[in-house]
């Protein structure tokens, strides 16, 4: 177990960020709202992640319960699996600057993001995952969202053309 990577997604790199978004000639030293508010997304996602794999991680397909090993590992997965796709879908937002690629992200994040508080909330009503542990994640994607809000508000609307009209 890697305890300086608790939760596998791979550390922020302002640099290599930054690098992402190639900057005009001589405009490295502005302020980078959007890159900065993307960052803190970043860093309050992977704190979520870490949650998120010690109270599923408790979930067992040992012990006789409400559900069937298969349907335990189903919901380890399905939730894990979006859980990733957030941290990727943050990270990858910031290529290139785009306003289209941002906004497409950005509605993968929010549901992906509903989808596991929900899914939280639901194995705990069926006794799957503690209260206590389904009580501190849905806090914190609730902070997560607060955080989301500031992100979004950085996004300007560029020259490039939503092709299928969505993102106008």
């Amino acid at each position: 177990m890697n305890l300086d990577n608790l939760n596998g997604l791979p550390e922020w790199d302002d640099e290599r960020m930054r690098a992402l978004n190639k900057d005009e000639e001589g405009e490295e030293w502005k302020p980078r709202p959007t890159l900065e508010a993307c960052k803190a997304l970043y860093i309050k996602w992977n704190e979520i992640i870490i949650m998120l794999q010690g109270a599923i991680n408790e979930l067992s397909d040992d012990e006789p319960g409400q559900h069937d090993a298969s349907f335990i590992r189903d919901q380890q997965s399905m939730i894990l699996g979006d859980a990733f796709e957030v941290g990727a879908k943050i990270r990858s937002s910031e290529a290139g600057g785009m306003y289209i690629l941002r906004m497409e992200n950005a509605a993968i994040i929010r549901k992906n993001a509903q989808y596991i508080k929900t899914a939280i909330l639901g194995l705990m009503i069926e006794d799957e995952v503690e209260e206590g542990y389904c009580e501190i994640i849905r806090n914190e994607i609730d902070n997560f969202r607060d955080l989301f809000k500031q992100w979004i508000a950085t996004f300007k609307k560029d020259e490039f053309e939503d092709e299928w009209g969505l993102f106008v």
